[in-house]
């Protein structure tokens, strides 16, 4: 395993030290930080960074969040791929706008209740025990619901999305390869999401149903793509009209 020193950060920074510059100074210029693919187990003492924006961690052996407390200006943290089992310890990263964690051991949502100005949470593709699927934290969730507009959460075997209504600014949700099937349960949230734009449910059983497509278009006014095809405003008009037509048919033959 290699161990994260001073020297790795040196020679992998995206800036290049200048030689007039002591070496404490240059640490203190990073913004840009990529260690990415480095064979890095733990996350070490990085305090030095304090203008670091943008942390790449990706395709490492970490299994622990930690020793990120001096972090307040990190924007974007990437720590996809690692071994990762419980998100902790990011109450100090205040500025933290995009957070991507797949490919990790994630079983719960949880830890964010501090992380108020998160716009994107990647977390698909985690480990799961056999048969479990990934649980979301309410007090996250709630922490949540006005700041973030992307959610990836595929291939976690979701089958029930109504615990995320809350997210009511969520304007892009891909949850592709997941056990989605019931109909009446993506209506309910489709109502709460009246600023999603796209939506991605490819590879779920759900797709499978009858008039899938037709009955997502009708709900969601603001919907703009779903499954990767966009909805022309021509199909929308087209379907409100027979649900109209419909609607208006059966309330005759109730009289």
């Amino acid at each position: 395993m290699v161990q994260l020193t001073m020297d790795l950060i040196a020679k992998n920074a995206s800036h290049k030290n200048r030689s007039e510059e002591d070496f404490g100074q240059y640490l203190q210029k990073i913004t840009h930080l990529n260690l990415s693919d480095k064979n890095i187990d733990s996350i070490g003492d990085l305090s030095f960074c304090k203008n670091l924006r943008v942390l790449y961690l990706y395709d490492n052996q970490i299994n622990q969040i930690q020793n990120l407390d001096f972090a307040s200006n990190i924007t974007h943290l990437y720590l996809q791929n690692n071994h990762i089992s419980s998100i902790e310890n990011l109450s100090s990263l205040k500025k933290l706008e995009k957070l991507y964690l797949g490919g990790n051991c994630i079983t719960v949502v949880e830890g964010l209740d501090k992380v108020g100005e998160l716009r994107e949470l990647h977390i698909e593709s985690q480990h799961l025990p056999l048969g479990e699927k990934l649980l979301f934290d309410p007090v996250s969730l709630n922490s949540l619901a006005k700041s973030l507009s992307v959610l990836n959460i595929s291939n976690n075997n979701i089958d029930e999305l109504e615990e995320l209504a809350v997210l009511e600014n969520l304007s892009y949700l891909k949850a592709v390869d997941n056990r989605l099937k019931h109909m009446k349960d993506l209506e309910v949230v489709l109502k709460k999401w009246t600023k999603l734009h796209r939506i991605d449910l490819t590879g779920n059983p759900i797709c499978q149903k009858p008039k899938y497509r037709d009955r997502i278009i009708v709900q969601s006014q603001t919907l703009e793509s779903l499954d990767g095809k966009e909805i022309q405003g021509m199909e929308r008009r087209f379907l409100m009209n027979w649900k109209a037509s419909r609607a208006a048919r059966k309330k005759s033959n109730e009289r």
